[in-house]
């Protein structure tokens, strides 16, 4: 399993449209090869590069989307995907795009190939999503992008 983007490489730059300098809308994104036992997928992106003295746990979750039809292959950019959207930092449903405070951080989307369908209702979070698909992950696909905010270069 596969997860890619047409707007960017796997360890490549996010483009600004896609950050809290652009628009601020979901990139394009590719699943690949996702296993036909698959019940459900979910998808995480987080960045783990926050500066201490922004978080203690270093982490912003920017996007929690799960229960996605494992037949989705593309989600197109600036689009409500299929599923349930869970909660991201700071109690916010929905895409969250990149906007660091410091230096260029890494933004990890994480696509997971499950076989069950999640019973929670929406808003759940990140910490919540994983503790549950724990045991029922198939697959599991990383794309990483970079960004740094043009006062910070």
């Amino acid at each position: 399993m596969k997860l890619k983007s047409p707007a960017f490489e796997h360890q490549g730059k996010i483009p600004l449209k896609y950050t809290c300098e652009g628009e601020d809308i979901n990139p394009p994104l590719e699943f690949v090869d996702v296993p036909t036992e698959a019940k459900s997928c979910a998808l995480i992106m987080d960045d783990p590069d926050v500066p201490f003295f922004v978080r203690k746990d270093q982490m912003w979750v920017h996007w929690v989307v799960y229960n996605i039809p494992p037949r989705v292959q593309t989600l197109l950019e600036n689009s409500i995907p299929p599923g349930a959207l869970g909660e991201g930092t700071g109690g916010k449903r929905g895409y969250q795009g990149p906007c660091p405070p410091d230096r260029e951080h890494r933004y990890f989307f994480k696509l997971y190939a499950l076989n069950i369908v999640l019973k929670e209702k929406e808003g759940i979070k990140k910490e919540e999503i994983e503790n549950l698909i724990k045991d029922h992950i198939i697959e599991k696909a990383e794309l990483v992008g970079l960004y740094c905010k043009k006062e910070n270069l």
